[in-house]
């Protein structure tokens, strides 16, 4: 179910869909793949909107998907894309065949990311299955209502949940498969996926796409 997804580290998941191939918050990428038909930023920190990333995967007809507050931001790569569409959260689209929906990314009693920058999360339509990039969130109410096949949830702790409030949430929206992402780097433990596989209920099954 999840041989079409990879994880490069942090919040950097790498989708593919037929022939089409997407990127979240492309970081640390590499190699020079230019193989991106579509880029998704979460927000505008700099392990999670790297143009320097975005410039070696992007593809000869890639779109970039950002946050509205972004718009300054996301002109730096202007001339790398064939368009950006710029959301908020909450919006169901459809882009250039492309099915998203955005949901709201923040922390709760955290200043790192505020709810009124307006960042987003995803959930892509990719393989007839529902996948959540979370970004970097709390145990938000947003992500509590997500409905996905497929989860990627921060368990770093610190900017986003701690590996057991991350279990939490995923055993409340209760996804086929939950991925920890945003840990074993700049912040949280490698052994932090073994603590969030323990706490997650059965009937979920943790995969880990992070290598250490």
């Amino acid at each position: 179910m999840t041989e079409n997804i990879t994880v490069n580290g942090q919040n950097s998941v790498r989708i593919t869909d037929g022939g089409r191939v997407i990127y979240v918050d492309p970081f640390r990428v590499e190699e020079e793949r230019h193989d991106a038909d579509y880029i998704l930023i979460t927000h505008e920190h700099y392990d999670h909107f790297s143009p320097e990333d975005i410039e070696k995967v992007v593809g000869p007809n890639c779109i970039l998907v950002a946050p509205e507050s972004m718009r300054k931001k996301a002109d730096a790569v202007e001339n790398l894309v064939k368009k950006t569409v710029l959301v908020m959260p909450g919006e169901s689209l459809d882009v250039d065949g492309l099915k998203l929906e955005t949901v709201a990314m923040y922390n709760i009693l955290k200043p790192f990311h505020p709810k009124s920058a307006g960042w987003v999360g995803y959930v892509i339509t990719a393989e007839a299955k529902r996948i959540y990039v979370a970004g970097d969130i709390d145990e938000i109410k947003e992500a509590k209502a997500v409905r996905c096949d497929i989860a990627c949830v921060p368990i770093g702790g610190f900017y986003t949940m701690d590996a057991k409030k991350a279990a939490e949430l995923v055993n409340i929206i209760h996804p086929l498969v939950a991925i920890p992402v945003h840990y074993g780097g700049l912040v949280g433990k490698p052994e932090d996926g073994k603590t969030f596989a323990s706490c997650v209920e059965q009937g979920i099954r943790v995969e880990f796409k992070i290598e250490f």
